[in-house]
């Protein structure tokens, strides 16, 4: 049998991970004594330093120190109030947890009581305790968080990071409650100020800001178990991940796939792939329809009528943007959600919604009221490009061959987006004299081969002594700019930008940027904090547009979050194979003859076969197939 000691620790693990889940559990003890005034302050992070303050109702001297004893809660009476839990904590076991990795002064006083009781607890053992003087409420004091358990405390981020997810912690819970005023004080400065009012739409611009609070739409909907309110962004306000999506249930913050994929679904006609929605979505479900024991943390839940939440949150997004009026991007064929099975639901995500699904050609004239015109409809796999990237206009890269043209083959060359990226031009031009004798031995090993052409401003079409080979610019682009960035044989070039470039991040994602700087400096990006959840770009790689940021670094933060730690192997060539999708070539955009040749050249000495995600980037016809399809043989 474990000692109670270690049992304890091996608790609290359930329960505290890091600062941010010390003060998710003790606000929303705040909020359950019926606090409508909550003050938290943190000092480096949270790590040395957490304070959080109620005006709720307060305990008396018995009960205080039974609050430290595992499980023991006032909450549950019997084993039915399980099935009809209306309160944020019910288990008991969070002060218990907290104290047992850290040091913990406690003063609280009951209304109707002439004085306090004042406590110290350190290790989970309570070590003084006395009466004092104090206002009604309680105030709870965490110091040295894992103090006594390195192991833990080894694996905490930097102070910037902890801080920004204390940060983002405070936000989704005075999101969920705006009749509560909460007043947040990070290291000394005041971050945050609500008014209480009960008002939705000024806790979200006091929170999320005036870009996010700008064009929201209103949602409702109500069913026989469950009803939805709230407010959505509009299509022009999509991001490149999912850190806007604030989801709460009867009053508690919670991450659902089955949400997610509702919300995103909702706006299927109106989005491109890899751009999400945000939104602060309130679901009331009585409480015996939704199962909230599901996870230590209670971040997720479990309904008992998938169906009918899926429905009203789809069609109450769904209704919202078409009282917009918003056009068409896409017509995507796929069923209504009655056609889906209700078990399916728990697992799918909006990308394995549109997995299969047949899409026409994007709408000409988007946002002019132009119709959709009858085009051939083309199956797209998940994950492929749809063509509507915009080009980034780079430098051309010139060989010495290709400089030693006619004047009339120089003509041909006109003034379009390049190839390949500046930083190729400057560190791969070769000297006047002649090529080098490792690009003599490279063309002579290279087939003979003669570039037909190209079509849908994408596919080069090569033609060799035997088939047609067609060429995704793309991805052979993609790959070679991945593989140099991954090879780290040469130092990157960047650019230092005369205007330095504010793009709002989110604050979660924004000290992710900023825990990453060892991974982001070498690669040429120079990242600073903005405050409120905004970065300063100072430099980028040489090969990116500015205007590509912010998609950028939302796809970056993405990889970053998905992975184990930001600088594990896995991450970072995720980071890298994102750069590299964003400095490619887009599709949809004419090439330059010679950047052409440049970039089929190398696919053809067999330096590019697959995009960093896996796709070939070659498919070839063979003069065979085509003469039988000509009935020739």
């Amino acid at each position: 049998m474990l000692p109670p000691q270690l049992a304890d620790m091996i608790a609290a693990g359930e329960v505290v991970e890091r600062p941010g889940s010390v003060v998710k559990e003790l606000v929303e003890n705040s909020i359950d004594a019926g606090a409508t005034s909550i003050t938290i302050e943190i000092q480096n992070g949270g790590m040395s330093y957490i304070r959080v303050s109620d005006n709720g109702s307060g305990m008396s001297k018995e009960d205080a120190g039974l609050a430290f004893l595992r499980h023991a809660t006032s909450k549950l009476k019997e084993e039915r109030d399980l099935e009809a839990i209306h309160t944020l904590g019910f288990r008991g076991e969070a002060l218990a947890a907290i104290s047992s990795v850290s040091r913990i002064e406690l003063l609280t006083r009951e209304e109707d009581s002439t004085e306090g009781a004042a406590m110290t607890v350190e290790a989970g053992e309570i070590t003084e305790t006395s009466p004092v003087g104090c206002p009604r409420g309680t105030t709870v004091i965490v110091r040295d968080l894992f103090f006594n358990t390195p192991a833990r405390l080894k694996f905490m981020k930097k102070d910037s990071a902890e801080a920004a997810n204390v940060t983002a912690v405070v936000f989704r819970i005075a999101l969920s409650h705006p009749e509560v005023a909460f007043r947040y004080i990070r290291d000394g400065k005041e971050e945050a100020v609500t008014p209480g009012d009960g008002d939705i739409r000024s806790c979200i611009y006091t929170l999320l800001g005036r870009d996010f609070s700008k064009g929201l739409m209103h949602i409702e909907s109500e069913g026989e178990t469950v009803s939805v309110n709230g407010y959505i962004t509009s299509p022009d306000a999509a991001r490149g991940n999912r850190s806007a999506q604030y989801m709460y249930v009867n009053g508690r913050y919670v991450k659902s796939q089955l949400l997610q994929a509702a919300l995103e679904r909702g706006y299927k006609n109106n989005l491109p792939s890899g751009r999400y929605p945000g939104c602060v979505l309130y679901l009331n479900v009585k409480p015996g329809a939704v199962d909230v024991n599901v996870h230590p943390a209670k971040i997720e839940v479990r309904f008992l009528n998938e169906r009918e939440v899926f429905n009203c949150v789809y069609y109450a997004v769904k209704s919202a943007l078409e009282a917009q009026g918003l056009p068409d991007r896409y017509i995507i064929n796929e069923p209504e959600p009655a056609e889906i099975q209700n078990g399916d639901y728990r697992t799918l995500t909006a990308e394995e919604y549109l997995k299969g699904r047949v899409f026409k050609t994007p709408v000409a004239g988007y946002g002019s009221g132009a119709k959709p015109t009858a085009e051939p409809e083309v199956p797209v796999a998940r994950g492929e490009k749809t063509g509507t990237e915009d080009a980034r206009p780079c430098a051309p890269k010139t060989s010495l061959r290709e400089a030693s043209q006619s004047p009339a083959a120089k003509a041909e060359v006109h003034e379009e987006e390049s190839l390949l990226p500046a930083v190729e031009y400057v560190q791969e031009r070769l000297p006047l004299g002649g090529a080098s004798a490792a690009e003599e031995a490279e063309a002579d090993e290279t087939p003979d081969f003669k570039i037909v052409g190209e079509v849908f401003s994408g596919y080069i079409i090569v033609e060799t002594e035997d088939r047609l080979i067609f060429v995704d610019k793309h991805a052979a682009h993609e790959r070679l700019i991945f593989d140099r960035l991954k090879s780290g044989q040469r130092e990157e070039m960047s650019q230092f930008l005369l205007e330095p470039v504010t793009v709002d991040v989110g604050r979660e994602d924004a000290a992710l940027l900023l825990d990453s700087s060892d991974i982001f400096e070498p690669l040429g990006f120079e990242i600073e904090d903005f405050g409120g959840g905004t970065v300063l770009v100072r430099r980028l790689p040489a090969d990116m547009d500015t205007e590509d940021l912010p998609a950028l670094l939302g796809e970056l933060c993405k990889s970053i979050s998905q992975g184990d730690r930001p600088g594990s192997l896995g991450v970072r060539d995720e980071i890298l194979s994102t750069m590299a999708c964003k400095a490619a070539v887009k599709i949809g955009k004419s090439s330059d003859p010679l950047e052409r040749r440049s970039l089929i050249e190398k696919v053809m000495a067999g330096k590019v076969k697959y995009c960093p995600h896996g796709r070939p980037v070659t498919m070839d016809l063979t003069k065979l197939q085509i003469e039988k399809g000509f009935k020739r043989k």
